[in-house]
């Protein structure tokens, strides 16, 4: 036998063996990485200019942690968050259009002690990115870098340009995509999508790689520290303390931030807890299986 197929069947082989091990974690989707182009010609100053990325194999958790999934963090380590250790968290007052520090707000209670009680399938919020990361490291996890999290709102697809997880359009076959604002922000919100606040994760359904809600519902915290992209000549003070938001949000209105784009950034610093705010969990992948599917490729006989 040609010795290049018996290389070729031992490969695979080991590759099958690796596939094995290398399962995606319960929850999360796998992201074998590669290069792409991260940022926007055509969006906020914050999003210019566009340069390629060399992204790692990863995993990211298909839907936003939820109160559920934090309750067990807690009750697991008696965690208390920023949020309950100041004894007040950000809420946007509906009545009176502005944001305010609401005593006894925190993730149970995220609209304060006088609102209703999370629910268990939504995403938790008032949770700080301090918060999010020691969750992460309890669950065996870490937060995503901006970086991956573009990535994978692009659906793993460096050449995808849609505006959007999903598309180009909020409102498709008769149903909007996401939980964002519908109306005039702050003045009404119309909640043509059935959502004031917060909705269960994957209410809005999957994309192709599974993931749930990655544009609107909440904002969701990343690893990096914010600042603008290399080349970009807005003047801005790196503070090692004010990390990168991803992802829009249920307030969030096309005409005031937009921040449902898959290359929209906020930024917050790392003690802050907002009722729009929660986060999801990466991980490290082996990239071995990336590794030989290249030499496959290259061995196979033309």
């Amino acid at each position: 036998m040609n010795p290049r197929y018996i290389l070729f069947f031992l490969i695979i082989g080991l590759f099958a063996a690796c596939n094995e091990e290398s399962k995606p974690p319960q929850g999360m989707a796998y992201f074998e990485g590669g290069e792409i182009t991260i940022g926007s010609k055509n969006g906020l100053r914050n999003e210019y200019p566009p340069f390629t990325k060399e992204i790692d194999p990863f995993y990211l958790d298909k839907h936003l942690v939820t109160v559920k999934q934090f309750r067990k963090f807690v009750e697991a380590t008696g965690y208390v968050t920023d949020a309950e250790k100041f004894g007040d968290a950000g809420t946007f007052n509906m009545k009176k259009q502005k944001w305010e520090l609401t005593k006894g707000a925190y993730w149970e209670y995220p609209q304060g002690p006088d609102g209703p009680k999370a629910k268990d399938n939504h995403p938790v919020t008032q949770v700080s990115w301090n918060d999010a990361r020691a969750y992460a490291e309890w669950a065996g996890k870490r937060l995503p870098t901006e970086y991956e999290w573009e990535y994978a709102a692009k659906m793993g697809r460096p050449s995808k340009k849609d505006k959007y997880n999903w598309g180009n359009e909020l409102y498709q076959n008769g149903e909007y995509m996401a939980n964002v604002w519908q109306g005039e922000f702050p003045r009404k919100n119309d909640t043509a999508d059935g959502f004031l606040f917060t909705n269960p994760v994957g209410y809005f359904g999957k994309d192709k790689n599974g993931l749930m809600d990655m544009g609107g519902n909440v904002w969701e915290w990343t690893k990096n520290t914010y600042k603008p992209y290399p080349g970009n000549p807005m003047p801005f003070r790196v503070n090692q303390k004010r990390k990168t938001l991803r992802g829009g949000s249920f307030l969030c209105d096309s005409t005031v931030c937009h921040g449902y784009r898959v290359t929209a950034r906020q930024h917050c610093t790392i003690e802050t807890g907002l009722f729009h705010q929660g986060f999801r969990c990466a991980k490290n992948a082996d990239s071995q299986n990336f590794v030989l599917g290249k030499i496959i490729g290259r061995i196979i006989p033309k």
